[in-house]
């Protein structure tokens, strides 16, 4: 970097756009660079769900991309950048999709910030002109904390501290009374849907908790999917008078708050499961299709299945170590993996380890 942004009024650019777990994950950079450097003034590119989820994080500039406005929405981005700052410093361009690559090229910067060669794709190194440390092994947070390191700063501590509004606590807390019955939360469904479990097991490990004194709920979005799926969990479930179904009932603002609300949060691969290990929330991640080492939940995963190993050995024909970091594994069938058993026993752990 040419000047250090301590010294003078720089501007950062980040770009990030989806999906609501990694932009969950950008949240600590953003924390380090403003503990480093509390005069720069950073922007963040991000699309509409992402700023839903982080509108009033303090101390960022959004500025919204709207996926569907193609071209057209670039070269808009693009003039009102030059408009309100006229170039930036620097930009970390975090994300190699085709998109964002090309997106990035309409942000003006000196600087530009992307990932090691092993990681791009998409002609990525078109648009960059220096890149991170080539680290394998390490979990997507770490890997864009590591973009601060060009900048001479080491992202030492992850702090989240999301944007949730009073208001949304306030909902969250009149869903249901806060009587010290422990909160098995299940968020059933990722936007992949070869990540997602099935809903006959989701019931049965519902079922083992509730028999326990546990209360049970239901979240997620407002898609079709999401909907039937948490439909078939209830018609599956036999003690149905400890569920409460909060499907399609909340906002981006409030879903925080209401993870917030659980003891532990049962999950696939999603961003429900970044978001509630932000804020404090153990989780029990359901992984077969992909490592948890490397996209679980950030804090803990002493609490996910993890069927990885298993999954390579299936459907790849070798270990997940000789398996690229960061493979996906999403073939038909892939979650079958996950016995219903698998999940009883992380969920016991749980109970074991918090003496309830």
């Amino acid at each position: 970097m040419s000047a250090n942004p301590a010294t003078h009024s720089a501007n950062l650019c980040l770009l990030r756009l989806s999906a609501l777990g990694d932009v969950t994950h950008v949240v600590p950079l953003v924390r380090t660079l403003q503990h480093a450097w509390p005069q720069t003034e950073l922007h963040w590119i991000i699309d509409k769900a992402g700023f839903r989820l982080l509108e009033g994080l303090p101390g960022v500039r959004f500025h919204v991309y709207d996926k569907k406005s193609g071209l057209a929405g670039m070269r808009a981005l693009h003039h009102g950048l030059r408009t309100q700052v006229r170039g930036f410093d620097v930009l970390l361009q975090m994300q190699v999709s085709l998109r964002a690559n090309v997106l990035s090229a309409f942000v003006p910067a000196t600087l530009r910030v992307g990932y090691d060669k092993s990681r791009s794709k998409d002609l990525h190194g078109l648009f960059i002109n220096q890149r991170i440390p080539d680290r394998p092994g390490i979990h997507v947070l770490d890997a864009i904390g590591s973009f601060c390191e060009p900048l001479g700063l080491k992202q030492t501590e992850v702090v989240w501290d999301l944007p949730v509004p009073d208001s949304a606590h306030e909902w969250a807390a009149q869903q249901w009374d806060d009587d010290a019955t422990p909160v098995l939360m299940i968020s059933p469904c990722s936007s992949h849907v070869r990540r997602n479990w099935f809903a006959d097991r989701y019931a049965a490990l519902a079922d083992h908790a509730a028999a326990k004194g546990w209360r049970i709920v239901l979240c997620g979005g407002r898609s079709e999917l999401e909907r039937t799926t948490s439909d078939a969990i209830v018609a599956a479930m036999q003690h149905k008078s400890a569920l409460l179904d909060l499907v399609g009932k909340d906002t981006l603002k409030q879903l925080p708050a209401l993870l917030k609300r659980a003891n532990l949060l049962v999950t696939p691969d999603s961003g429900p499961m970044h978001i509630g290990n932000a804020m404090g929330t153990k989780v029990l991640g359901l992984h077969a299709a992909s490592n948890p080492r490397r996209s679980g939940p950030y804090s803990d995963v002493r609490y996910c299945v993890d069927k990885y190993d298993a999954a390579a050995r299936k459907f790849k024909g070798k270990p997940a170590s000789e398996l690229k970091w960061g493979a996906k594994i999403e073939f038909d069938g892939v979650m079958e993996l996950i016995e219903t058993r698998d999940a009883i026993d992380a969920f016991e752990r749980y109970v074991h380890d918090h003496s309830l």
